[in-house]
Order: structure tokens, then C-alpha cells, then sequence
């Protein structure tokens, strides 16, 4: 069977020397000084021919996988009612990060940043029965996210394309079984891609749900941060990292103390005025939670991780106090708060599991210039709510057996939750059960970034000379360059047809006037597998192999050149 042949001398295609200024990434630099990417506006980005194959190729690996557990392909509207987002709160909840249109009729509209309440509306109407489940939808559509600070290039954007799948079931084990079969295929699908990648357990956050998911590819340009365990294969994004601290008896400190710490208002000043180290410190830090003040305390040698907090608390929205909150309250002392007196009072007081009952610390006395110690936790105060919130560290003991844990930075390309009831609650889908009686749905929900799956790999296998695509999703199996003289020109070109009608994907170098420097360096920098060279040995049959990974080069006849690229294909 014939396949594609596509000569670069009537592509749409251009390379560039130097990288824009501001590409911070190398997924980033390569893409769009290889030709496969152009910026449109901030966050909006062109997928040029040679960038669109890669892209096809990855949604095709996709498809084929998310055919293989019975899903099922719809494509739903990226343009959607206000409605629908209005029943679950979601228009309102998701913020800035929407956008919202209004038409010629005053009606409100959005750009869909994800598409759980349309699915569910889509299965309300067409299934009443029992008999109509389980089921799984899914479709590769453009999300759209108004994101503040689109980087990165087409890992964080304010438009990308994305599979999101949903799965519709009468039971909890029915649920629990399309997860399953969710969570086999995408280790086949990141597999198939070649992405290296860790499944961690992660929070669901404004999403809902029981059980979830990420699967991360781990690289440096990543903004998600992961720890694992090297004893025991523990792993979790840092936002769902457990911390327990056994509870103590309060009664066994000495009664609270208030001491003069003058001119002590950072947990540096004061741990150094009382010869204590900041761990025995406890830091409140006072934010706003939908408005509501609320103090976080955590160890004076710790930050709290406000994406973690925002992560645990979704949906409300987390800001920091500014100096005019403190300007409308008195009873906050600036560099002097403590929970004593007025955790429940003053504000919610939310505390780390470090700060565990009978646990005795230094704090604000409330007062200026002035300080408590032993502040015992259960006795002098109560948290309302016990969270990990803290900024996660290298050696943090690990949850599951002890053991210091490592961080690293990756690229989250996927994500499952088991959303359980919570959009079915909402739009009241219900079936026909065996017995007659309606019966509520539980869903499931599962997400990969097809665009941020093509960033993902150019950051993991690029090198120094450009892009290096595993063969199945690269623009081409094999990329032939034509030295520049008649002869290797025409070579180069009888090749190709050859190749192609063999069912190998060429990609042809024909272009004149171009140096054979320039046309390696590009060959190099497109990250075809496998580069064929007819240079000087076009004249006696002869053409050079070389392999982009590794950079090995060998030479062969023209007439072995089928069958040695079908046996690495294969």
C-alpha cells in the first residue's frame, strides 16, 4: 500500500536560524524554529503541515486506543450556552479563566474549557435505560482557557486540543471498572507515543469525585512538581502528598507564656531573638477565602503552598490579605497574629497536619511587639479544618513507608477522576434500573493534552541538533536529502516514489538553491528518524543512512534501502 511522499521544495516550510526571544523552553525554541509552529497571538499558536502531521499522528494513537476499550467519537460544540454552566456554578467558579460572549441577542454564550455538563445534558437525552449502559464518549475538540500568562508555546496556551472521555455507568463498580480500562489504555497510549511518564495520585479539586489520577511526563520545563518515593514506588503530585502527625497529650506543656519580641515581625527575627529554631515557630498566614478571612498555620520553617490550598479548597477562590484588609480590622495585628483567642473568632483557622493536637509552639500573641509561647494546639486553640498546605521539600517522610522523598518537575499530560454523582446530581440524570425504578449515573472522567503531549515529547527527546520524534508520530519515516547536484537531486526524488509506493512515509529534500550544509542541519533539526542522504555516492547507486537518535552513518545501494527501512519500521 502507497504512502504519503511530500517534497519540501512545495511544502509550506521554513526554518529559522535563532529561536524568539521569548521561548523560555526547548519544546518551544525547536517547534517553531523547525517549521511546525507559528505564534498567532499571545497563547494562540498555527500548526503549520509539518506540525499537524505530528499532531494527527498523536490523536490517531489516541482514537486507536480509546477504540479499543469501546469508546465511542462524538464532536460537541467548542461554542456553548451559559445554561448549563450556570446549573453547576462553573460559570462563575472557573473566573477569569473563561470566556464568556454574549450574541446579537443578549443571549450568554463561552468558550468550552471542558465539557462534563454538555456530555451529561448529551446522555440524559439519549439513554433511559439500563440496558443503555455502561457507556463511553469521547472526542478530540480545541479547549479554550483565558489563561493570565500563556508560555511556554504550546504547553501552556490559551487554546489546545485535547481528548476528554466520560464514562456513564449504574454502579460504583461499573465506575470503577471504565477508570480501570481508562487508566490501561493510557499507559498504552504514552507508551505507543514513547513519552516517559509516572502515574501519581493527584487531588480532584473543583472537578469533584472519589479516586484521581495525573500522569505526568517528567521534564525540566514542567510546572507541576511530583515526589516519589526510591524505597517503595510511592508517587503523587506534591498537592496530594498525605502528611500524618500523631496526635499528643495538650496537658503536658507548661501553661502559654506571652514574652516582648519587639521589632520581630518574620519568623527569622523572632526564632533568633528567643534562640529557638523556626521550626518551633508557627506561621499564620491570613488569607481570603470567597472574601472570609481565613489564617493558615503552618511551621515557621515551612511556606504554604498556595496552589496546594487553592487545589484543596476549589472552588472557592484564595487570595492573600493586602494592607487594606488590615486597614478594616484591628484585631489583626500585622506580624503578630496568633490562633490563640481567635481561631473561630476572628477568622477560620485552617491548619497543617504538622500543627497536630498537643503540639506546643511560638506565635503571635496578638499583641505588637509581642509573642506567646507554649501555644498548644487543642488546648489553646482549635483548627477548623486540617489540610496539607505546605510547600512539599526534598526528604518530606514519605506516606507510605517512611522513607525521604525526591521531587521532580514534569508536564502533565493526562488525567482521570472518577467524578462519581456530582454532574449527574446536577442535571438529574437518571435511568430506568431492572426493577423499574429510576436509578441516578455515576461518571468518569479522563483527559489527555494532544497538543501538550507534542511539547511533552520534543522536551523529552530533542538534543542539541534539534528534534527527535519516536517514528510513530514524526511527520515521516524516513527523511531523504538531496546533496544539490542534478544527479542526487534525481536520485533523491526516484527514491521516494519508490519508498512511498513500498507504504514508507518520505519526506524529500528537493529544494534548489539551498546549500547541503543547510539541508543537514534542517534534516536535523525536523527530527525524522531516519535521514537518507545521496550525496557523493549517487553517481555508482549509493546513499548514506543515518539514524537521527544515536547519529550512527552507514552506507548501502540504492536497491537495499526498502527493505532495511521496512525491517526498522517494523
Amino acid at each position: 500500500m502507497a504512502a504519503s511522499v511530500s517534497y519540501l521544495s512545495s511544502i509550506l516550510f521554513k526554518t529559522l536560524r535563532e529561536a524568539p526571544a521569548d521561548a523560555e523552553t526547548r519544546s518551544h525554541r525547536l517547534l517553531v524554529r523547525a517549521g511546525y509552529v507559528r505564534r498567532s497571538a499571545a497563547g494562540i499558536w498555527s500548526w503549520l503541515p509539518l506540525g499537524k502531521r505530528v499532531l494527527d499522528n498523536v490523536a490517531r494513537i489516541v482514537r486507536e486506543e480509546m477504540d479499543a476499550i469501546g469508546g465511542q467519537e462524538v464532536l460537541l460544540p467548542a461554542l456553548l450556552p451559559r445554561e448549563p454552566y450556570d446549573v453547576t456554578g462553573r460559570y462563575t467558579e472557573y473566573g477569569n479563566l473563561l470566556f464568556r460572549l454574549t450574541d446579537r441577542r443578549g443571549g450568554g454564550y463561552l468558550l468550552g474549557p471542558t465539557h462534563e455538563e454538555i456530555f451529561t445534558q448529551l446522555v440524559k437525552d439519549q439513554v433511559t435505560s439500563y440496558r443503555d449502559l455502561p457507556v463511553t464518549l469521547y472526542q478530540i475538540q480545541t479547549k479554550y482557557r483565558d489563561e493570565a500568562r500563556p508560555r511556554s508555546g504550546v504547553l501552556r496556551g490559551r487554546e489546545f486540543l485535547m481528548k476528554d472521555s466520560y464514562s456513564f455507568a449504574l454502579t460504583d463498580e461499573e465506575l470503577a471498572a471504565a477508570y480501570g480500562r481508562h487508566r490501561e489504555a493510557y499507559i498504552r497510549i504514552f507508551t505507543r507515543l514513547g513519552l516517559d511518564h509516572r502515574i501519581v495520585s493527584a487531588v480532584s479539586g473543583a472537578m469533584g469525585g472519589s479516586a484521581s489520577e495525573e500522569f505526568l511526563a517528567p521534564a525540566a520545563a514542567g510546572e507541576d512538581t511530583f515526589a516519589h518515593c526510591p524505597a517503595c514506588g510511592y508517587a503523587a503530585n506534591t498537592e496530594a502528598v498525605a502528611v500524618s502527625v500523631p496526635a499528643a497529650d495538650p496537658a503536658g506543656h507548661p501553661p502559654l507564656e506571652e514574652v516582648a519580641t519587639p521589632d520581630t515581625p518574620t519568623i527569622e527575627t523572632l526564632a533568633a531573638r528567643l534562640g529557638v529554631p523556626a521550626s518551633a515557630t508557627l506561621k499564620n498566614l491570613l488569607v481570603k477565602v470567597d472574601g472570609e478571612i481565613t489564617a493558615v498555620g503552618v511551621p515557621g520553617d515551612r511556606e504554604v503552598d498556595l496552589g496546594k490550598l487553592a487545589e484543596h479548597l476549589a472552588p472557592a477562590t484564595v487570595e492573600v490579605v493586602t494592607a487594606e484588609d488590615f486597614a478594616g480590622r484591628p484585631d489583626l495585628v500585622r506580624g503578630y497574629v496568633g490562633p490563640q483567642g481567635m481561631a473561630g473568632e476572628a477568622f477560620r483557622y485552617l491548619a497543617d497536619p504538622r500543627v497536630a493536637p498537643g503540639t506546643a509552639w511560638v506565635t503571635g500573641a496578638n499583641k505588637p511587639g509581642a509573642h506567646a509561647r507554649y501555644v498548644v494546639a487543642g488546648r489553646d486553640f482549635e483548627a477548623d479544618r486540617y489540610l496539607d498546605v505546605v510547600v512539599a521539600e526534598p526528604g518530606d517522610p514519605c506516606p507510605a513507608c517512611g522513607a525521604g522523598l525526591n521531587l521532580d518537575r514534569a508536564i502533565e499530560i493526562g488525567h482521570i477522576f472518577q467524578l462519581g454523582r456530582k454532574y449527574a446530581d446536577a442535571f438529574g440524570l437518571d435511568v430506568l434500573g431492572r426493577d423499574g425504578r429510576p436509578v441516578r449515573v455515576t461518571m468518569g472522567c479522563y483527559g489527555i493534552g494532544v497538543s501538550r503531549a507534542v511539547a511533552a515529547l520534543a522536551e523529552q527527546t530533542a538534543d542539541e541538533r534539534g528534534l527527535c520524534w519516536p517514528r510513530e508520530v514524526a511527520p515521516a519515516d524516513v527523511h531523504i536529502v538531496a546533496a544539490g547536484r542534478a544527479v542526487q537531486t534525481e536520485l533523491a526524488r526516484d527514491l521516494g516514489e519508490r519508498l512511498g509506493a513500498a507504504g514508507i512515509r518520505v519526506l524529500v529534500d528537493d529544494r534548489a538553491g539551498v546549500s547541503p550544509g543547510v539541508k543537514f542541519a534542517d534534516a536535523e533539526l525536523i527530527g525524522v528518524p531516519t535521514i537518507l542522504i545521496a550525496g557523493r555516492g549517487a553517481p555508482e547507486g549509493r546513499v548514506e543512512l543515518q539514524d537521527r537518535r544515536t547519529g550512527v552513518r552507514f552506507e548501502l545501494p540504492v536497491d537495499d534501502v526498502p527493505t532495511r527501512l521496512r525491517k526498522e519500521i517494523r
